[in-house]
């Protein structure tokens, strides 16, 4: 594909974001509805009570109509493209029903973690299903070592890694601007990977992605216009993690995605400390919010934690390539 071809599926992403994020953000502020703000989070954040949320509706609209379009354009309407495209619908419609019970229903808590839990299991047992249906291997790539064949135990991996990044990415969209940043860089650096391997199917929607998050972060951005919501955030981690799976190159999620699995660790760490000694090794988690009571701002943490994203990517890029 030509570097023109390329620019369609992120310009539609991002432009549909722009024409349509202002109408929505207007509807919100119409009905007075928006983002409730912990008590127990940052005490700086209780200004942004109200704040319209749920901004991944449009740009997971607007991937899969770029996506979609580009997609029949280049007739790359493929098992994998599909596969990813019903990850995304899933995920998301978990994270939209979540965020309706909080914003439109006023339940704090939204869906239990269970609810959850089962809905992205069932999709990561999908996805498997279908990889099987397309002959696709139960092979598990590690760096240096070789290709190792988990078998059935493959399907639990898999399942495991929806799961986990997910959640993961859900985790680290707790500031304006920082999970839209750190997306674009992910899945432009899957488009890349994509790219290397002629799968152009699932290189049109990581483009996509790009446009999208890259436009969404016009209205994100410090001082954050909309959150994006779990709606947003559980679906991209789910496409990052199933990208990474259909592209067999599993263990690069670890390197492109480490912001967000130190975010996750940093929960975990901070849960099992004070469980078990009463003490906590952060003063907030996830650590974004450790930084932020140490004096850094919102901003800082943005750029830092996107340069982190960028340097991964490179060298994950170097590892495959060079």
């Amino acid at each position: 594909m030509t570097l023109p071809q390329l620019l369609i599926p992120l310009s539609l992403g991002f432009a549909f974001v722009l024409m349509a994020m202002p109408q929505f953000i207007a509807f919100f502020k119409m009905k007075k509805m928006g983002q409730a703000v912990r008590e127990e989070g940052p005490q700086a954040h209780l200004a942004k009570t109200g704040t319209p949320t749920m901004g991944g509706v449009i740009f997971l609209f607007s991937i899969l109509l770029a996506s979609i379009i580009t997609g029949i354009w280049q007739k790359e309407l493929t098992t994998s493209f599909w596969s990813i495209l019903f990850i995304l619908g899933l995920y998301g419609l978990l994270g939209f029903l979540d965020d309706f019970i909080k914003v439109f229903k006023k339940r704090n808590l939204g869906l239990n973690s269970k609810q959850k839990l089962i809905g992205q299991i069932i999709g990561g047992i999908i996805l498997y299903a279908v990889m099987k249906t397309e002959g696709i291997s139960d092979l598990l790539h590690i760096p240096f070592l070789g290709e190792v064949n988990l078998g059935i135990v493959y399907g639990v991996f898999a399942v495991f890694w929806l799961v986990g990044f997910s959640n993961a990415v859900n985790l680290t969209d707790g500031i304006d601007g920082l999970v839209s940043g750190l997306g674009s860089i992910s899945f432009g650096t899957y488009a890349i990977i994509a790219w290397h391997q002629e799968q152009y199917d699932i290189m049109l929607i990581c483009i996509a992605s790009v446009g999208a998050l890259l436009g969404f972060l016009v209205y994100n951005k410090k001082p954050a216009k909309i959150f994006m919501g779990d709606v947003g955030s559980l679906a991209l981690g789910g496409m990052l993690a199933a990208i990474s799976i259909l592209l067999h190159q599993e263990w690069t999620l670890l390197l492109i995605g480490l912001v967000y699995v130190v975010e996750t660790a940093s929960v975990i760490l901070q849960v099992g400390s004070f469980k078990l000694t009463g003490k906590r090794i952060f003063k907030m988690s996830p650590i974004h919010h450790h930084f932020e009571l140490s004096g850094w701002s919102e901003w800082k943490i943005d750029i830092v934690f996107w340069i982190v994203g960028l340097v991964m990517s490179g060298i994950t890029l170097a590892i495959l390539y060079l």
